[in-house]
């Protein structure tokens, strides 16, 4: 039986232009579209909900135009909010510029979603099944990851709790990602994020320092490879690489959070870690072919993927490694 998602991260409201290219310093470009949708964690939270599992949301959200635009985006996805939203700040924005080589550029502002105190948590009741994930965001916060991170150490030992540095890990106190890592059951990041951690070394070295020195507690680390795939290393020393899938990207905004999102609900499904890393794998592809950031596609989408991929190629079988 699959339990809960209980995400503790940030929301925030994203405004996308669509650019040929990134303007030079000092000039201006006219986007050919733009939109405004919910972003940040909501991506990962979609993607973990459509594909079956049940999610809440024990961040925060302002209670401004902000707040009230993602409040009606998790209730249009099934997304419970458990927190009241801040009685003073507005929720926070992101700006995304989308250029034609679908590589996408940020500038953000924080709001409510950058502070947390544990009396704002206090509705946030973690239950046995339930998935606990937060992001590197919420850390980088002043305002919010010494909260973030007592709660996260209080939680009970059967809790599993999945952590995303994210691409703003260097904002992360050591101290506290330190602390953050130790109490992790599975890690997911990029390559460069898993460098920022653990010094420089191929994939597989990075792996191999990631579960021996940071995360002594961890069933496994995912290192994400976007278009390449992603590679995962299991405590028991098992590792396989997981190729990914050729397809046309027009927008990559949201991958690796439907990635995370999507190898959270096959696991709490019960999947086998290397069958939902590929899965995983299946949704970051079918996302990259729809614009926005929140464009995970369904279980019944994935499977209809995979069973049209056929068997995973050799380079895919698992060997072990010291």
């Amino acid at each position: 039986m699959s339990g809960r998602l209980v995400h503790i991260g940030s929301a925030v409201v994203d405004y996308v232009y669509r650019i040929d290219a990134l303007p030079a310093p000092g000039s201006e470009k006219t986007a050919s579209s733009f939109a405004q949708v919910a972003g940040g964690g909501f991506n990962m939270m979609v993607a973990a909900s459509r594909t079956g599992m049940t999610v809440v949301f024990g961040g925060q959200l302002g209670s401004g135009p902000n707040g009230d635009f993602l409040r009606a985006a998790f209730a249009r996805e099934g997304i419970e909010t458990v927190t009241p939203p801040s009685p003073v700040m507005d929720s926070g924005n992101c700006v995304a510029m989308i250029s034609s080589d679908a590589e996408r550029t940020f500038v953000s502002w924080p709001g409510a979603e950058s502070i947390l105190s544990l009396d704002m948590m206090a509705p946030v009741v973690v239950s046995s099944g339930d998935w606990v994930f937060t992001s590197g965001y919420t850390l980088s916060y002043p305002g919010s990851r010494d909260t973030l991170t007592d709660w996260s150490e209080a939680l009970p030992a059967n809790i599993p709790f999945v952590f995303d540095p994210t691409p703003i890990i260097a904002d992360i106190p050591r101290p506290i990602l330190a602390r953050v890592l130790a109490r992790t059951t599975w890690l997911s990041c990029n390559t460069t994020e898993a460098a920022e951690i653990a010094g420089q070394g191929d994939v597989e070295t990075l792996a191999v320092r990631l579960l021996a020195d940071h995360c002594p507690m961890a069933h496994g680390v995912v290192i994400r490879a976007g278009a390449k795939g992603c590679f995962l290393r299991l405590a028991s020393g098992e590792t396989r690489s997981i190729a990914g899938f050729k397809v046309d990207a027009i927008d990559t905004n949201g991958a690796g959070d439907t990635h995370i999102g999507a190898f959270v609900s096959a696991l709490s499904r019960g999947v086998l870690p290397f069958e939902a890393a590929r899965y995983a794998n299946a949704a970051a592809a079918l996302s990259v072919t729809r614009h926005g950031g929140s464009s995970a596609p369904t279980d019944s989408e994935i499977q209809t993927f995979l069973s049209q991929a056929g068997a995973p190629s050799q380079h895919q079988k698992a060997h072990q490694t010291a």
